[in-house]
């Protein structure tokens, strides 16, 4: 079963014609710059596309936590707990 999104947000390396294709099948908005080699620009929103920064900074600081980093726990439902755990304590910081 797909998984279904509204919008995926990356970076040039995602700049290629199938994948936009295949966003535009599941009426998914892309926000991916154009890479500079290519011949035809694909128009991106540059303001959604600054949120990418925010993810991958909060991904960054997960892993600094040893144990998410290196997946000590043996369950899913163990490790989304601890993801939860951290996520918390990051924001209450």
């Amino acid at each position: 079963m797909p998984v279904t999104f509204e919008s995926l947000i990356g970076d040039k390396a995602f700049d290629n014609n199938w994948l936009h294709a295949n966003l535009n099948e599941r009426g998914a908005a892309a926000f991916i710059p154009s890479k500079a080699d290519r011949a035809g620009r694909i128009p991106h929103d540059a303001k959604m596309y600054k949120w990418r920064h925010l993810v991958e900074n909060f991904f960054y600081s997960l892993k600094a936590f040893r144990r998410i980093a290196t997946h000590y726990e043996r369950t899913d439902a163990s490790f989304a707990g601890l993801l939860n755990l951290i996520a918390s304590f990051l924001a209450s910081r």
